[in-house]
């Protein structure tokens, strides 16, 4: 493992947080409209599930952050890019965890009891029929089509030090492969 690569924890969160987005945002935009009346089944009971799973990795992988270490950006980073991605990074841990809290906000002021990964019921975060819980969902989609974008300044910044920079930084998040060692 390189020296200024994450260890395999950090891979690991990363891109399974990955994967459960990308499973989020097909369930969110095939899941029926939610009315006044609908009910939390289906595909509607999957986005819960998986909202409550991102939440819970994304505070497993903030817990795992604090105690490992984090690789420092290239020394020869110019400082606007260095806070740009310090930035694009915090936001991205902080939409992550904001936005399923927005989402269980909603859900409550439905009425309806969210679970951790479909099972464990959550407590209560705002009363039935709250109208600050139900603006919430409005506030909770708003910010799901930040997070697209963010995740569009993510991927781009990686290609950019991919293709233009050519600095390797990609690779200190992207599993390696070791070849198996052979006796003779």
């Amino acid at each position: 493992m390189p020296v200024n690569s994450y260890n395999g924890i950090a891979k690991g969160l990363h891109w399974l947080v990955l994967l459960l987005l990308v499973v989020q945002f097909i369930v969110a935009w095939t899941m029926p409209d939610i009315g006044h009346d609908t009910k939390p089944d289906g595909l509607i009971a999957w986005h819960l599930s998986v909202g409550t799973s991102i939440l819970l990795i994304m505070l497993v992988r903030l817990a795992w952050r604090s105690v490992s270490i984090v690789p420092p950006p290239p020394d020869d980073l110019a400082a606007p890019l260095r806070v740009l991605s310090r930035s694009t990074h915090f936001l991205l841990y902080a939409i992550l965890i904001v936005l399923p809290l927005l989402g269980w906000i909603n859900a409550n002021a439905r009425g309806w009891t969210v679970r951790l990964v479909g099972l464990i019921p959550l407590p209560t975060l705002s009363p039935e029929g709250s109208s600050w819980g139900q603006d919430m969902g409005a506030v909770h989609q708003v910010v799901a089509y930040v997070l697209l974008g963010f995740v569009g300044l993510h991927v781009l910044g990686a290609m950019y030090h991919q293709f233009v920079l050519r600095d390797g930084l990609l690779n200190r998040m992207l599993p390696t492969h070791t070849p198996p060692q052979h006796s003779r």
